[in-house]
């Protein structure tokens, strides 16, 4: 019987920490063959060329690199151009049978179009959010329409990937393959990661990562210079930040967060954790503080508090850990300080989880090596239900 082909693409050291469970699956699994794609930040030297994170985990796997000249719209936009064209000749070349691809980022949404015009089965997972405050909203959705298998991560999210008309059938609420890293993971002790970084922790410390909040009428650059102004007012505080996305307006991010923590004891800059050194932060810092999925996926599994500020996460599910701000200096600093309040700690202890569902890899995996590879290519729309009176509609003047 021949092996069915799964392709998974990663493009952000994000990502492909929140597959690797799932990307363990597939290899290990005598019915499948897995064909990892790594594109995007991974092949870039400015975002720690994070493919030699990759080549520890899987001696083999596929280069694509993605062709970014700038941080502006029109350098993304051209890059996503290119590499659609190149993930064709890679797909082409590979002939899976699945694409599986995560998120919202603009170069999964080239991979989408690639699979799509070439009638290979697209697996999408993590659909049916919202994150209002970025243009990946819409990019999500998009790839929701265009894939044929949907993974979602609360039963709300698997709802609106329904009302967006896909077929019920193919919509499965499996929870967050982030939340199951969590428990698979050997973490590091506090002195193991102190080590590993070079860093010595504080009484307090912060874990902060920050990405373009990309419709937001403040510049990149502002928006940080709040942040970072903001923190100041936290003396003695021992400081983690991860460098910003390949978004438009990051390069205007990560220059200020290597000049404040030139100028700034206690404090460093790191392209990337990876996958174990990350999650064991989560573990030792007092808060994760910025605008990451993360803070309000992973980070409440470990009761450790979450400030996420302004809008780029907002519509997402979000337990009690996670307290939101707006992009402002004086309620950043208050928001903090509830955060670290003993008050605070003390009624997030037994907190649950709401992305957290037992065996999440394995559900995704059973799904990819079970499912009807003739009835799958095919997409039908679904029309929920609607009462009989017309809906209103915008009048024309």
């Amino acid at each position: 019987m021949q092996k069915r082909k799964i392709a998974v693409v990663t493009s952000t050291r994000a990502d492909y920490g929140i597959l690797h469970p799932l990307l363990l699956q597939i290899s290990n699994d005598d019915a499948l063959t897995l064909e990892l794609i790594v594109t995007g930040s991974h092949l870039m030297q400015a975002h720690g060329f994070t493919c030699k994170e990759i080549e520890k985990d899987f001696s083999t796997f596929t280069k694509v690199a993605m062709h970014l000249e700038g941080n502006s719209a029109k350098a993304n936009s051209l890059a996503m151009a290119q590499l659609q064209k190149d993930m064709t000749d890679t797909l082409s070349r590979l002939s899976p049978d699945i694409v599986v691809i995560l998120g919202d980022r603009f170069e999964i949404l080239s991979v989408a179009l690639s699979a799509m015009m070439l009638r290979i089965p697209l697996a999408h997972i993590h659909g049916g959010e919202l994150t209002e405050g970025a243009i990946d909203d819409a990019i999500r959705h998009a790839i929701t329409k265009l894939s044929h298998l949907h993974f979602a991560s609360t039963q709300e999210y698997a709802q609106r990937i329904i009302q967006m008309g896909e077929e019920p059938k193919r919509v499965f609420n499996v929870g967050a393959l982030g939340v199951e890293n969590i428990k698979k993971v050997q973490l590091l002790s506090k002195e193991e990661l102190e080590h590993s970084l070079g860093f010595r922790f504080l009484q307090r410390n912060f874990l902060v990562t920050y990405h373009p909040e990309t419709l937001s009428p403040l510049s990149s650059k502002e928006q940080v210079k709040i942040l970072l102004e903001a923190l100041l007012e936290f003396k003695d505080v021992g400081i983690i930040f991860t460098k910003s996305n390949i978004d438009e307006g990051a390069d205007a991010i990560n220059k200020a967060l290597e000049e404040y923590v030139a100028s700034h004891p206690n404090t460093m800059l790191i392209d990337s954790l990876g996958l174990v050194r990350y999650l064991s932060a989560i573990k030792v810092v007092d808060c994760v503080v910025g605008n990451s999925s993360s803070g309000i996926l992973e980070v409440p599994s470990f009761q450790t508090p979450t400030v996420n500020i302004a809008n780029r996460q907002k519509g997402r599910v979000a337990p009690k850990s996670v307290l939101h701000t707006p992009l402002t200096k004086k309620s950043i600093i208050q928001t903090l300080q509830k955060a670290l309040s003993k008050e605070f700690i003390f009624s997030i202890e037994n907190i649950s989880n709401p992305y957290e569902k037992e065996g999440t890899d394995k559900s995704i995996k059973e799904v990819l090596k079970s499912v009807a590879l003739e009835e799958v290519g095919v997409k039908r729309f679904y029309d929920m239900e609607c009462k009989k009176k017309a809906l209103p509609l915008n009048k024309e003047r």
